[in-house]
């Protein structure tokens, strides 16, 4: 590894928003040149009576995800802002959380896509960005009690979320040793809250969704770096 890989540091960037949103965000990404993007399918929190009452349409979500070097985060972030005017009514939101560790072929790969030139275009502007006093709230439950988390999290401050279907794929034979639900279906919750409530709305999940209950819940927090569309 050469001295500019080792002085190199990335972040994973997050944007949650609606289907016809996370088309133009797609190209965006293209764009960019980034090697590593994930788009996922999710859903709101919200109600869809709720959402139409409100005129915000569908609580259908898509995420998208990508590895990028660290200097590229702020100026991709303003440019999703800008593009998809994160902050508007049902618009979305983006987020950047640092990566600690990466395999050696996911380096090369992002320090080959940082010398691109349309990175350098995207750049344009410098660090628009300063550090956010956010976290990420990521509450793992068996299929079903999404809404008992969002319960439990709104009664301590948080706002909405967003749920992704998953499935457990690990070992039955260890996660039984742990106490974990051999339920394979699982509803993965996504809480985007301010640093100061983590602590009370991780302990209110894991009080009412917790390992002892039915829902049989692990909850995780992530630092966040640096966000747009709060």
């Amino acid at each position: 590894m050469d001295n500019q890989e080792k002085n190199l540091s990335f972040q994973l960037l997050v944007l949650i928003t609606n289907p016809k949103l996370a088309d133009k965000a797609t190209k965006i990404f293209r764009k960019s040149t980034l090697p590593v993007q994930y788009r996922l399918n999710a859903e709101g929190t919200a109600s869809s009576e709720i959402m139409d009452m409100l005129g915000l349409g569908s609580t259908d979500k898509c995420v998208l995800i990508s590895a990028l070097p660290r200097q590229l985060g702020d100026a991709m972030l303003g440019r999703l802002r800008s593009e998809l005017r994160l902050g508007a009514v049902n618009s979305g939101i983006a987020f950047t959380v640092s990566l600690s560790s990466l395999n050696k072929l996911l380096l090369r790969m992002l320090v080959k896509s940082e010398e691109e030139s349309t990175l350098h275009n995207i750049r344009k502007g410098g660090n628009i960005m300063a550090d956010t006093k956010y976290v990420l709230i990521a509450a793992t439950v068996n299929i079903g009690f999404s809404g008992d988390v969002m319960d439990a999290a709104k009664a301590a401050g948080a706002g909405g979320g967003t749920v992704i279907h998953s499935r457990w794929i690990g070992n039955e034979e260890a996660a039984a040793s742990w106490g974990l639900s051999m339920q394979e279906e699982k509803e993965i919750v996504l809480i985007l809250a301010e640093a100061e409530k983590k602590v009370e709305i991780m302990s209110r999940i894991s009080e009412k969704c917790g390992m002892r209950s039915e829902a049989k819940g692990l909850v995780m927090a992530l630092p966040i770096d640096a966000v747009m569309g709060l």
